[in-house]
């Protein structure tokens, strides 16, 4: 009996292991093995999407899977996969219209294509994705979808590294530890596997994307470069390993990489370079804190230039917010608000002021212009979350500063509780004054030095490696 057992176990095990992958390499964007019933003419355009879909080159890859349907219009999986491309999961926003519109083309022009068994779950799955109801009920009825893929083909490293995108998905972006760590569990075997696999490295990544868990993405930062230098994203998202880390010198030279790799993909299209956004903001935050304060500076100037001109205030306006605050905060330089001040009443209706409006206030407690901090206070969004936290800094500092000192810290040690309490955050810290750091200032001042050494260990695990971190006192 116990032979009997033994030799099951065995026939199971082997069974259970996935068929030798037949890998499809393309340059500069990885390699993958994704068996599908498209025609020849579909395989290089459809395998190029896939990659591109992994580092989240969202635009480019859509246009290679339109390609694919071009060459195959009954191939499934290139309507599937265009249809992927409209849903960010880690970016809390998805295109209802347009990936419903690509599901009802596939509907009248594949009818009668050739997807065989599995094909068909992935449809299911997508189509589950475009469902009626909320955002979070469609990312669930699409994780369970995923996950009977996986189950019944458990050889498709495709589905397992989709599911595993699923799983984080379904927490809408917001780092749940149990939900981050599943997903890992999923795809690790598929890097270890396959180390050239974009989609492995990438969700590892974004699985261990906060400073206690950093050090177990490190092997998949360091990989995911030159698994896919053609990706922009794919060399800016090393860097979230690497922020997380305070290896600042890394996320300087992995976001001039993505950025000049983001540069060429906008000059074939006839677009201009890029001066503000997601990876300067990153290189500049990571400039300030290895004290390459010219070239940080350089930026600024240059980020400025950009929103200054007459479409300024598009999508390069946060980034230029976020960036003004973090050197400011940075340089403790109160008088810079003055060197790239924007005329606020230009920006259209319902833009979100922010970012630019907390520094302001900031440099007004920290300049003694007390009278003109409620002003700026007072545009702070009236949403919950890190924007309470920034109220009650500016709140509890400037009572701090006026000298109430026991009301103004009960507020900054209710601030650090609040922001203690939300979703873990990543990158570089959206409030600029991280509430610790400010709480652990006020208590030094005040003397209060045993209390100032155990907020001034919390601000550094949760932003590690901080320039003005670094500078504080011995308080032992």
């Amino acid at each position: 009996m116990k032979r009997l057992l033994v030799l099951a176990a065995t026939v199971f095990a082997l069974w259970s292991l996935p068929a030798q992958a037949q890998q499809t390499s393309i340059e500069g964007l990885g390699s993958i093995d994704f068996p599908n019933s498209g025609n020849e003419a579909a395989q290089d355009p459809f395998y190029r999407g896939v990659l591109l879909m992994h580092s989240f080159e969202f635009t480019a890859a859509a246009e290679f899977f339109r390609e694919a349907q071009t060459a195959d219009p009954t191939f499934a999986l290139a309507y599937w996969g265009e249809a992927m491309t409209y849903n960010h999961p880690l970016w809390k926003n998805k295109d209802l219209v347009a990936g419903r519109a690509v599901l009802d083309r596939y509907a009248r022009q594949a009818e009668g294509g050739s997807a065989d068994h599995r094909e068909s779950m992935y449809m299911k799955a997508i189509t589950a994705l475009y469902s009626e109801g909320t955002k979070t009920e469609q990312d669930h009825r699409y994780m369970s979808r995923m996950a009977e893929l996986h189950a019944m083909h458990g050889e498709d490293d495709e589905a397992r590294a989709f599911y595993a995108l699923s799983v984080l998905g379904s927490t809408d972006g917001d780092r749940d530890f149990a939900t981050y760590m599943k997903a890992a569990a999923l795809v690790d075997p598929l890097f270890n596997r396959n180390p050239l696999h974009p989609g492995a490295a990438h969700y590892l990544i974004h699985a261990f994307d906060d400073p206690t868990h950093a050090p177990l993405g490190l092997r998949a930062a360091e990989a995911y470069s030159d698994i896919a230098p053609g990706a922009a994203h794919a060399q800016h998202m090393t860097t979230h390993i690497f922020l997380a880390l305070g290896r600042w010198d890394r996320v300087i030279e992995n976001n001039t990489r993505a950025i000049a790799t983001a540069n060429e993909d906008r000059a074939r299209r006839g677009r201009r370079e890029v001066a503000c956004g997601h990876y300067t903001s990153w290189k500049h935050y990571a400039l300030l804190q290895a004290a390459e304060l010219e070239e940080a500076g350089a930026m600024m100037d240059a980020c400025y230039a950009r929103v200054l001109l007459d479409d300024h205030f598009g999508g390069e306006w946060s980034s230029f917010a976020s960036m003004r605050a973090a050197h400011i905060v940075a340089l403790e330089d109160w008088t810079l608000n003055e060197r790239w001040s924007i005329d606020l009443t230009t920006l259209p209706e319902g833009r979100l002021v922010g970012a630019y409006a907390y520094s302001e206030a900031l440099s007004a407690i920290n300049m003694a212009k007390y009278d003109e901090v409620d002003q700026w206070r007072s545009q702070l969004p009236d949403t919950p979350g890190l924007f309470v936290v920034a109220g009650l800094e500016l709140d509890g500092y400037l009572l701090f500063k006026q000298g109430d000192t026991e009301k103004g810290l009960e507020l900054l040690r209710e601030a650090a509780t609040v922001e203690e309490a939300l979703p873990i955050e990543f990158g570089p810290p959206r409030i600029a004054k991280p509430s610790h750091e400010l709480l652990a200032e006020a208590l030094v001042e005040v003397g209060e030095m045993e209390q100032a050494k155990t907020v001034y260990e919390i601000a550094e695990s949760r932003t590690p490696g901080r320039r003005l971190l670094k500078r504080a006192m011995d308080l032992e």
